[in-house]
């Protein structure tokens, strides 16, 4: 079994940071991509950014400039630096790994339980 905890949410004002980490844990082989989306009432869930194990990124359009996400290998863990925040990226922010476990050996998505970002004045 995997198992994520996320935490760094929170209500933030118009233009302030916020940092989100995402820790996995449980029988884990290696750890392929890592990524984080967000899902809104009503809405579809979307990518926000993706790293690959290389560390490659890429990011939504909406998000470019603004959020910068990083992971630390040795941790298994995945970073979402949030910066110039919007009301419109109020929202709830769900990590996601795609981590190698055994028994048989296979690459699985592991979802984290979600944490709110909330963007007011």
């Amino acid at each position: 079994q995997v198992q994520l905890v996320e935490s760094g949410g929170g209500l933030v004002q118009p233009g302030g940071s916020l940092r989100l980490s995402c820790v996995a844990s449980g029988s884990i082989f290696g750890i392929n991509n890592m990524g984080w989306y967000r899902q809104g009432p009503g809405k579809e869930r979307e990518l926000v950014a993706l790293i690959t194990s290389g560390g490659t990124t890429n990011y939504a359009d909406s998000v470019k400039g603004r959020f910068t996400i990083s992971r630390d290998n040795a941790k298994n863990t995945v970073y979402l630096q949030l910066n110039s925040l919007k009301p419109e990226d109020t929202d709830v922010y769900y990590c996601m790994v795609g981590a190698v476990v055994p028994g048989p050996v296979r690459l699985l998505e592991v979802w984290g339980q979600g944490t709110l970002v909330t963007v007011s004045s």
